[in-house]
């Protein structure tokens, strides 16, 4: 029997696999994918916006060329990070479902079945898009996850959503030569995009370089066209490829499947406590963006982060050490 097991092997799950093994607790990491799935499914060119100090787990420092690190520096860090600390990892292991009590808890996952005193729960949300919900989203040429443009020079490209991951997939798709249709259902662009990527596509758009189509919204997906309600009323647009940027969403089914309840509240915020980060389930932890529910803008690598500290100091001695507590309110509130 291991003292914690940790479903997630992203950022925020190494690191408390990290404290986990500080605190003299014997960790195992179930992770469905690769280590730091999410980070491998990221656009492959991808910068951070964070610096390299904001997102280091461990008090690993964490070298970058420039002052954003990359995917692939990120994706290099974080697995040589898990290989210096000999953290526990079993990859491509999907965990299901959750059995007994604080203490005695028994994880069972499509491989095998794992005894444990504590379960923390740190999957993020990057594995579940926020579907459009319209006739013809599971042919091929949609996709909810943008890699690089190369796949859609010379094609007729709608991006649908308004905010970073659309407005950086709409430009480099258009710097590539694809011919691109930027769909969004608000009336405005959101203001959440950072500062030096929104007047670039604003530019575009004003050009005519990139068409934009607001207050409008999908409501089917087809062959050789997309079908939208615009303010002026439906129209068909021809299209070769749709790149829903819609965002994405906590697991809920398997954190139901795990005992954790979703509140009432318009982010659906899986049930917490706020210092110690343990659900309504005695023993059972939330970590990192999984925290916020709905509200996935709320934590990230660089405040998640800190509850692995906040969770294993509260396995190892029943309490919240005071300091760490007050370094995540700090982080957070930056």
């Amino acid at each position: 029997m291991v003292d914690v097991v940790i479903i997630g092997a992203g950022p925020v799950g190494l690191a408390c696999g990290i404290e986990a093994g500080r605190r003299n607790l014997d960790a195992l990491i179930v992770e469905k994918g690769a280590i730091v799935n999410s980070l491998v499914g990221y656009p492959y060119h991808m910068e951070f916006f964070s610096t390299a100090d904001l997102l280091a787990i461990g008090d690993h420092p964490f070298p970058s060329v420039h002052a954003k690190p990359t995917r692939q520096e990120a994706l290099a860090y974080y697995i040589s990070v898990a290989q210096r600390e000999g953290l526990n990892l079993h990859l491509y292991e999907h965990a299901t479902k959750l059995e007994g009590t604080q203490g005695a808890f028994t994880v069972g996952t499509d491989k095998k079945a794992i005894s444990c005193r504590n379960v923390v729960v740190a999957i993020g949300f990057f594995d579940v898009p926020n579907r459009l919900d319209v006739p013809g989203e599971d042919l091929p040429k949609v996709t909810h996850y943008y890699r690089e443009p190369y796949d859609y020079v010379g094609q007729r490209v709608m991006v649908v959503g308004g905010q970073n991951s659309a407005a950086k997939a709409a430009l480099e798709c258009y710097r590539h030569g694809a011919s691109v249709t930027l769909v969004h259902r608000s009336s405005a662009l959101s203001r959440r995009i950072k500062y030096w990527i929104k007047p670039d596509l604003e530019n575009r758009i004003r050009e005519g370089s990139i068409a934009a189509m607001l207050n409008t919204t999908v409501t089917a997906i087809e062959q050789t066209h997309v079908r939208l309600d615009t303010p002026s009323g439906p129209v068909a647009i021809a299209n070769d490829f749709v790149l829903a940027m819609t965002g994405y969403r906590p697991d809920y089914g398997l954190l139901r499947d795990l005992g954790i309840a979703a509140g009432s509240d318009e982010h659906r915020t899986p049930s917490h406590n706020e210092e110690t980060f343990e659900s309504n389930r005695p023993g059972v932890y939330l970590a990192g963006t999984v925290c916020g529910g709905l509200r996935t803008s709320r934590w990230f690598i660089e405040n998640g982060r800190f509850h692995a500290a906040q969770i294993m100091d509260h396995i190892a001695h029943g309490r919240v050490n005071a300091l760490n507590l007050r370094k995540r309110r700090w982080k957070t509130a930056e």
